[in-house]
């Protein structure tokens, strides 16, 4: 996108599809001018008005700053905090130059022995990728290193969207008023979490699903991060992020450089779904590695065995999935070393020689051999204390000196900042693909970080930086090495999901909460910020282990059908009729399939509102529609589900039955969803434009 220099202005204009982000110097400080729709080069002079404070009390939260410093009257929490050998601390912006490079503006400052740059690339779907990289030619200490610092227009009033939750019940969507003050959102556990994401979402109050404006921001960052929102006590809103937590200290050494992670922020006029649709739109062209792809249709043997992982336990599973049309057959958590409970085993990573006795090579033939993809769990940066790994290195796993070390599902978490442990890492992982056909790996991370640390290493906390670093390289490195296979995101679920690791990943594992019922609120609220081709939905057994709910096999799968569709049910337990209803279902989805995973998403009806929701993809000239009923009260008629985006001139035919529907009608009248009657029930309607 065009980046253009106003020399006389001291400002730098960037612009993209409708919308201008202008940073410019005053006072010789980089602040952000302007940040929403359009406005010509003409303008950029009259935004670089400086601003000078009234009284000495005042607070200079609104001058716009890029990343909020320590020095002068700057009272809010810093971006950037650091101390120099002599006990001096902050950076004192000197302007030394700039460059742009195609979509890249790069500007940089100096302070004593430091050269810090600030970085900008928009590209043409409206995100603004923001970072920063700090150069040492003496050490300093830091303590603090966001990637960027936004600040909202003057509104008269600020309304907070954020995802909060807990393990399997993440993703929920969370609207509040934002009080004046701070309000932080982050982590300490080590990985994005299941309790809150990096994603936020800024409006007036006055937006809604189609309109209105909304400034929407996402850290693409995998391990401990923190996003402070502030609003002054004359109403003005910026927001800062970046990785780590508060309490973190660690060196710069001479010659070198710290990156941080990227922060990327968007501006929209049409509402949440239009903030949605960007970053969908977003990350699948620029940041997904394989969003192009039809995921396939998977099974997963983990809530059919559990740990009771053989060879001839699952050749009847092998033959099953592929009888209902799964194409790809995932062996889960159970199948090497010791593991045949979560108390030992993980860190030995071969077959277990009693449950395969011939390795993996025999049943990776008998997928094959049904047309089916192979799949392989595998938890890479877990140890268990009862493991010939850790029995060798217990120095290996993140730890303190004399402090205890706190075990979680019974396993230890290795360090990857160790050369040697990330060294280990990609080796038996490459060997296991090398040595065997597999097409695709389930990696997951089972339990949050304590005790970290490194001792005798006079930098420990640089630990929580350099893991996630390493466990990037790794992934990076190995999608290099086996260019045709897959990866899957997971973490006890859906805890370590953000624009960091999505670009290392094929997909993620939304929850461990498969219960459909729920899942209509989960998915809702990861639609906020991610695809449905980054999100895995599954159908499993009844009655849910969550909750005992009892739902058709008609509405899991038709839930299931809103992201990538996966089966985990046991299937050897299963009816022939519900084998054979299965299929259909399965059949069913593959119709569905390029409209829900490469299609533009609309939500219709938040489920936290409406007994009636459902989803809305448009492809081409196809639409599906996935609609959603849970229980309501006292027959009170519901809404019906109106369509997005079709013009009222137009005419649709219904793929399933032939009948043709007028644009206007369905935008007046709804849609003609051929719901059962029953409680928890759903219906999918497909349309072809004609």
């Amino acid at each position: 996108m065009p980046i253009r220099f106003d020399e006389a202005a001291l400002a730098w204009h960037l612009t993209g599809p409708g919308l201008s982000y202008v940073v410019g110097l005053q006072d010789g400080l980089p602040r952000q001018l302007h940040w929403g729709p359009a406005v010509p080069d003409e303008a950029v002079p009259t935004l670089a008005v400086a601003w000078r404070e009234a009284y000495s009390w005042d607070d200079r939260l609104h001058t716009g700053a890029e990343l909020l410093g320590e020095l002068g009257p700057q009272f809010a929490t810093p971006s950037l905090q650091l101390r120099h050998p002599d006990g001096a601390k902050g950076f004192a912006w000197h302007y030394a130059d700039h460059t742009i490079d195609d979509d890249h503006l790069a500007i940089r400052f100096t302070d004593r022995d430091l050269a810090l740059t600030l970085h900008y690339r928009l590209w043409d779907t409206g995100v603004l990728d923001r970072w920063a990289s700090l150069e040492a030619a003496a050490p300093v200490e830091l303590t603090r290193f966001d990637s960027a610092a936004w600040t909202l227009p003057h509104w008269g009033d600020y309304r907070l969207s954020h995802l909060s939750g807990e393990w399997a019940a993440e993703w929920q969507l969370r609207r509040v008023t934002l009080p004046v003050g701070e309000t932080a959102l982050g982590t300490r556990r080590g990985l994005t979490g299941h309790q809150s994401n990096p994603w936020t979402a800024v409006d007036d109050g006055t937006a809604t699903e189609t309109a209105g404006t909304v400034y929407s921001t996402n850290l693409a960052w995998s391990g401990s991060w923190r996003v402070l929102l502030r609003r002054s006590a004359q109403g003005r809103v910026s927001i800062t992020g970046g990785a780590g937590h508060e309490g973190l200290r660690w060196t710069l050494r001479a010659g070198e450089t710290w990156t941080t992670p990227v922060y990327s922020g968007l501006f929209t006029d049409a509402g949440f779904g239009g903030a949605s649709r960007a970053w969908h739109e977003h990350l699948r062209r620029h940041v997904m590695p394989t969003p192009e792809e039809d995921a396939p249709v998977l099974f997963n043997s983990w809530e059919a065995v559990a740990f009771d992982v053989a060879e001839e336990q699952q050749l009847p599973l092998v033959e099953l999935a592929a009888r209902i049309g799964c194409e790809q057959f995932v062996v889960d958590d159970g199948w090497f070393g010791q593991r045949v409970t979560d108390d030992a085993g993980l860190g030995d990573w071969h077959p277990n020689p009693d449950r395969f006795p011939k390795g993996l090579g025999p049943l990776i033939d008998a997928v094959h051999a049904t047309g089916m993809k192979f799949g392989i769990w595998v938890e890479p940066e877990m140890v268990n204390p009862d493991s010939d790994l850790y029995r060798a290195h217990p120095d290996w796993v993140l730890h303190q000196a004399g402090r205890d070390r706190t075990e979680l599902r019974q396993q230890l978490v290795l360090d990857y900042g160790r050369p040697e442990v990330a060294a280990w890492a990609y080796a038996w992982l490459d060997d296991l693909l090398s040595g065997n056909d597999i097409d695709y790996v389930k990696w997951d991370h089972n339990r949050p970080w304590t005790e970290v640390g490194r001792p005798g290493d006079a930098d420990p906390d640089r630990a929580w930086f350099e893991h996630v670093e390493a466990v990037y390289s790794i992934k990076e490195r190995l999608r290099a090495a086996h260019p045709n296979v897959r990866i899957e995101g997971c973490a006890g679920g859906g805890g370590r999901v953000d624009p960091g690791m999505l670009r290392y990943v094929d997909q993620v594992w939304t929850s461990d909460n498969t219960d459909a019922g729920d899942r209509v609120a989960i998915q809702y609220g990861f639609s906020q910020a991610y695809p449905a081709r980054a999100m895995d939905t599954w159908i499993t057994d009844e009655p849910s282990g969550f909750n005992q709910r009892t739902t058709s096999l008609r509405f899991r799968f038709q839930v299931a059908s809103a992201g990538v569709l996966a089966v985990g049910g046991n299937l050897t337990e299963w009816t022939e009729a519900e084998l054979e209803e299965a299929a259909e279902h399965v059949v069913q989805y593959k119709r569905l399939r390029p409209v829900v995973q490469h299609g533009v998403q609309y939500r219709l009806g938040d489920p936290e509102a409406s007994a009636l929701t459902g989803v809305q993809y448009v492809h081409g000239d196809r639409i599906a529609v996935l609609g959603f009923k849970t229980p309501w009260h006292c027959n009170r008629p519901l809404a019906p589900l109106r369509p997005e985006g079709i013009a009222a001139d137009s005419r649709w035919q219904d793929e399933d039955t032939g009948e043709i529907h007028w644009g206007a009608t369905l935008n007046v009248l709804g849609l003609p969803l051929r719901f059962t009657g029953a409680d928890w029930d759903s219906a999918i309607m497909r349309l072809r434009r004609v």
